[in-house]
């Protein structure tokens, strides 16, 4: 595409994360001149340290829950190593060394593949520390060299880093971030998890599941605070049957290392002592010392650069897609904003995204999915709805993979029985949730989604079927 300059739109992308490397492939597919500038490798930590790896042993952990379940399906471990009681976590050998050494190597073949595609749509990716010098130019530090490149759009997508407290700071070894964890070699003996958000509950879930013993220690009552209710607590059942302990209403005060050990303190004065460490209390965005305030970019006070629902920042040539912006930190989120960026920029068709339209998954065993207007909203009246709620257990499908924990839930206008959002609550969650999702999306009733044809058996076959039981009679 060519400007009123007779020359093509230059794109200047710092960060390659999902929301940078969205924006670069979408201006280059417009006709757009594109720099990417990434220091890490293209994907960024979601592909390197955080997404990528973290679900990639989440799913390992998985694996090793349904080996552990196998028994209740009639599958039996040979003679010679069978247990004389029901299988646990701990019965359960597994080689964290080569788990990581896999993780990581998917992670970067995952990379390379985005580079590739990149290189292959015409993109030009610089490797360095990327710095705006005003509103249409961007300096970048090769550590040889300073590059400036000149842009008639900038879209900032440099992401976010685990939060340290001043209490409990991270070592590598033994006290650790999210993206330390990948550098253990065998499976903690003791893994405490500071933090029972999505992060915490997530790699507590996972590390439970492969076989080390988990504290969560959390200053709510409950997992997943922030949450459907329901779903917190079959988590929190779930936890308790594998024997994950939950410390509720547990805040930190302090994280020590002892040796070989971690020692931490509760604000009661309680102490729990463990092999490993866990800080799961956040992100901070990757916003400063990169010239935004001096080219006029507002940010919010949590340092996070305030945008606009098509990513736009307060400077017009300035745009921020991903955890770095005040917008939903999700990665699918950050792709969305990263397109959405690049064609309003160019005049392109735009949707400005709508948050109640995105769906979440958490990464637990059983995952929780969710969408749209949630029960609280419904409840305290901020939208008239009803309720729809189906248990997993009586699903066919479900009896036969063994499935005890789980629910379908639905939410829709009281009149016309529009879908408002949904959880859904099972194995696989984050794949169920796509035809509620689409509901929400298009404004379909629970009439619609039930009249589309689900496979029998199947697990969802419980969408239609909650969809089904909310028909009105005319």
């Amino acid at each position: 595409m060519v400007n009123e300059f007779g020359r093509k739109h230059r794109i200047a992308v710092i960060g390659g994360g999902p929301g940078g490397y969205e924006a670069a492939l979408a201006g280059a597919q417009l006709g757009a001149e594109v720099t990417l500038v990434e220091r890490r490798g293209v994907g960024g930590s979601a592909v390197l340290t955080d997404v990528v790896p973290s679900k990639t042993l989440i799913a390992t952990a998985e694996v090793a829950s349904l080996v552990r379940t196998a028994p209740d399906l009639g599958i039996r471990l040979a003679e010679e190593v069978r247990p004389s009681r029901a299988l646990t976590p701990d019965d359960i050998t597994v080689d964290l060394a080569a788990v990581n050494e896999r993780l990581l190597r998917l992670g970067a073949a995952q990379s390379q593949d985005m580079r590739d595609e990149l290189e292959r749509a015409g993109v030009r990716v610089l490797e360095g520390e990327g710095r705006l010098n005003g509103a249409e130019r961007v300096s970048v530090s090769t550590g040889r060299s300073v590059e400036k490149v000149d842009a008639d759009t900038i879209v900032v997508a440099t992401g976010a880093r685990p939060r340290e407290l001043p209490t409990a700071r991270p070592d590598g070894e033994r006290i650790l971030t999210w993206t330390q964890l990948y550098s253990l070699e065998a499976l903690p003996e003791h893994l405490i998890v500071v933090g029972s958000g999505v992060t915490g509950a997530e790699f507590a879930s996972a590390y439970r599941n492969l076989g080390a013993r988990v504290t969560l220690v959390s200053s709510r009552e409950r997992v997943l605070p922030g949450e459907d209710l329901d779903a917190a607590l079959v988590l929190q059942d779930v936890f308790e049957k594998i024997g994950l302990e939950v410390l509720g209403k547990s805040r930190a005060d302090k994280v020590e290392r002892l040796g070989d050990g971690v020692l931490v303190t509760l604000s009661d004065g309680r102490v729990v002592e463990g092999s490993h460490c866990l800080m799961a209390v956040g992100s901070i965005p990757n916003t400063q010392g990169i010239g935004l305030e001096e080219a006029g970019v507002l940010l919010a006070d949590s340092g996070h650069i305030r945008v606009n629902r098509v990513a736009g920042t307060s400077v017009p040539a300035i745009y921020a897609a991903g955890d770095c912006s005040d917008f939903l930190p999700l990665a699918s989120v950050a792709a969305m904003q990263g397109r959405t960026a690049v064609f309003h920029a160019m005049g392109d068709v735009v949707q400005p995204t709508e948050l109640r339209n995105v769906t979440s998954n958490i990464f637990t065993f059983p995952e929780i999915a969710t969408v749209g207007w949630q029960q609280p909203q419904i409840e305290d009246g901020t939208v008239r709805g009803v309720i729809g709620k189906l248990e997993l257990e009586p699903n066919p499908r479900a009896k036969m993979q063994g499935i005890e924990h789980g629910f379908v839930k639905i939410f829709a206008t009281t009149t016309t029985r529009q879908v408002l959002g949904g959880v859904v609550v099972a194995p696989k969650a984050s794949e169920l949730i796509l035809p509620i999702s689409i509901a929400v999306e298009h404004r379909l009733t629970v009439d619609e989604l039930a009249r589309a044809f689900s496979v029998y058996p199947s697990l969802s076959g419980a969408i239609t079927d909650v969809a089904r039981a909310m028909h009105i009679v005319q």
